[in-house]
């Protein structure tokens, strides 16, 4: 089964990618804010899933969980990291922690993109930059759901 595999800081940084699907990482920079491997930090050493879903429509499965490691002596700081591993959904049945997982056309996935830089959606309330897919709107008397507005796409 071709998976893939992210590790990440408590920061956001990613510190190893790799992978055997099509799944589409970021080449710098951090991951979708909205992908499962940051909400394992929330739960610690407790393994979360998610079906996500890219702006290209490619769907994917992806289990979550946080790491420690030590480095050094008794009294140094523990690292942790967060780590995901997935597959493209079609293969997500073959996995024990898809068990009872609603994975057919029903499923509500969670919509995520590559990085917020390059992702399409407007609608994101995660979003920490704006997007080079769309024209940044600048409206001082406006507040809306995410932290940037864009521009309408023309025709």
């Amino acid at each position: 089964m071709p998976f893939f595999l992210i590790r990440v800081d408590k920061a956001g940084n990613v510190s190893k990618r790799f992978a055997a699907t099509a799944f589409p990482f970021a080449r710098y920079g951090g991951a979708c804010p909205r992908y499962i491997v940051y909400d394992a930090f929330r739960v610690p050493g407790v393994i979360k899933t998610q079906v996500s879903e890219m702006p290209d429509g490619g769907r994917f499965f992806s289990v979550a969980r946080t790491v420690h490691q030590t480095a050094g002596g008794f009294h140094a700081a523990r690292q942790q990291f967060g780590v995901a591993l997935g597959c493209a959904l079609e293969h997500a049945r073959e996995l024990v922690y898809a068990d009872g997982l609603d994975l057919g056309p029903g499923a509500v996935p969670m919509p995520i993109g590559v990085t917020c830089r390059l992702c399409e959606r407007a609608d994101c309330a995660q979003r920490a930059h704006p997007s080079l897919h769309h024209r940044l709107r600048l409206d001082d008397s406006e507040r809306g759901f995410s932290p940037f507005s864009f521009a309408a796409r023309d025709g």
